[in-house]
């Protein structure tokens, strides 16, 4: 039958089209990292401010591995993890661990930290006093109002004996979490970027130290601090899930912790923040 007939064009065209059915599906079963072995430009979201001035030596750094870091740079806390999520830049290095698990917690990333940069101790600001201890009864006491800041700043309070926090209290604590207030002082709640900003209309103010900077708060204004040692609030690089462990992420964290971006970090922090790694 002429429908049973095959000739050796047509079975050489059927070996042809499944050779490169084969070839299709090889490229397409090819796992992620081998996209990443040949990444050589990244995407980092940053903030704005001095940590510019950081990125643009370990984007120099980057390049002597051949890496080329692309720094986004936003002003908004929340717009870095939305970018890297939804794929439009690779990574990117701004907060610490109790921020990402509530944003995690709260929007659902996918997120996790590969390698970390700095720590910023918080500080209880205040420019009418030298003491904690004068700090009394109606005294105003400014804290931010995001929700892993403003337990870190009442624990900073409560460090010092102002307040005391519910037992079993955790990192994300509120001034619903007060116990007590022996001190007998008010709290305030003020978006972190204002707080550092109030401190002169306040009695004292618990500031992150990167506003500090910004609003002029130097080492003279701060009568408190919260401990470096085994502090949950390192800042770090972060990646999508699942890319952690492909070579580019290994580069990008090298070209920022060594030596010579340390001590740019040390220049421009002028030791409000220490170097985490």
């Amino acid at each position: 039958m002429t429908t049973a007939f095959k000739s050796p064009i047509t079975r050489r065209a059927g070996l042809a089209a499944l050779l490169a059915s084969a070839v299709a599906l090889v490229s397409l079963a090819a796992p992620s990292s081998a996209y990443a072995e040949d990444k050589k430009t990244v995407k980092v979201g940053i903030m704005s401010g001095e940590d510019e001035d950081v990125w643009r030596v370990a984007t120099a750094e980057a390049v002597k591995s051949g890496l080329t870091i692309e720094t986004v740079v936003f002003n908004d806390y929340t717009q870095p993890n939305e970018a890297l999520e939804r794929g439009e830049i690779d990574a990117n290095a701004f907060q610490h661990q109790p921020y990402l698990d509530n944003q995690i917690k709260t929007q659902g990333y996918h997120i996790v930290p590969v390698g970390y940069t700095g720590l910023w101790p918080i500080g209880l600001y205040s420019k009418k006093h030298t003491k904690v201890t004068e700090l009394t009864k109606g005294s105003v006491v400014g804290v931010p109002n995001d929700p892993s800041n403003e337990g870190r700043a009442l624990r900073v309070l409560e460090s010092q004996k102002l307040i005391k926090l519910k037992d079993g209290t955790g990192i994300l604590a509120t001034i619903a979490d007060i116990a007590e207030n022996p001190s007998g002082i008010e709290i305030k709640e003020l978006d972190a970027g204002i707080v550092g900003r109030s401190v002169e209309d306040l009695d004292a103010a618990v500031v992150n130290t990167d506003w500090a900077l910004k609003s002029g708060l130097t080492a003279e204004n701060r009568i408190a601090q919260e401990a470096v040692a085994d502090n949950p609030y390192r800042n770090f690089i972060a990646v999508k899930q699942g890319s952690e462990n492909e070579p580019w992420v290994k580069a990008l964290v090298a070209a920022y912790q060594n030596p010579t971006v340390k001590a740019e970090f040390d220049r421009v922090y002028k030791g409000t923040g220490v170097s985490a790694y």
